[in-house]
């Protein structure tokens, strides 16, 4: 096991508290000299999007020493702050979130010391950066939804995405909303297509947060 991916699961197990925390944060502060920044992002399908787009910039994050971090959640956020911010670490940080959970974000943020009365522009300076609605809207907006479409088609999953079409809670829907509920349906769904949206998409077309997101770390 490489020693950025021992040290994101040790701050995962950190973060978690119980029995295991203890080992977990001395593994975490053996490991963290290697580490230049910690993103965190809301979940895992965030993490493989921002992977992704660096690799389409032949960039390897691991590589460079930036830990993607995912957090099981927006309201965990303060939780990881104290560990790898001003009270704990101390290392540099940037994130990614929904804008339903910008304000979980910039409370605690202020909480720990890292800005007072912070906007969203006050975010994005300290290389926090915010999804409207979320990564999902961000990517579709991005191909549009035939683009999006073709993908599904891609993966093999168009019969899954018209039968969904079909159901009566979805069929006066636009196209837009029904390809974003699609993706959340089945666990792991997310992910994959935070990976393939990326690996098809236009570098021209790159949603904002994503690609502020990897300039700044």
């Amino acid at each position: 096991m490489d020693e950025l991916r021992r040290f994101r699961l040790a701050l995962v197990a950190w973060a978690a508290g119980g029995a295991e925390a203890g080992a977990a944060a001395a593994t975490a502060r053996e490991l963290a000299g290697d580490v230049r920044t910690i993103v965190l992002v809301e979940g895992s399908s965030d993490q493989v999007a921002l992977q992704a787009l660096a690799a389409r910039h032949s960039r390897d994050l691991e590589a460079e020493g930036v830990a993607v971090v995912p957090l099981g959640g927006a309201t965990n956020i303060g939780h990881f702050l104290n560990i790898c911010g001003p009270p704990g670490l101390g290392l540099p940080l940037a994130g990614l979130c929904d804008i339903g959970e910008e304000r979980h974000f910039r409370r605690h943020l202020e909480r720990v010391g890292l800005g007072s009365g912070l906007t969203q522009a006050g975010l994005e300076a300290l290389g926090f950066h915010v999804c409207v609605a979320d990564l999902e809207d961000e990517l579709i907006r991005a191909h549009g939804a035939d683009g999006v479409q073709q993908v599904i088609e891609a993966q093999g999953e168009m019969r899954p995405f018209l039968t969904f079409q079909g159901q009566p809670a979805q069929r006066e829907r636009p196209v837009e909303h029904q390809l974003r509920r699609f993706m959340g349906t089945h666990s792991g769904r997310k992910a994959l297509y935070a990976q393939a949206l990326i690996t098809h998409l236009d570098l021209e077309r790159v949603p904002r947060p994503l690609e502020r997101l990897l300039t700044h770390v």
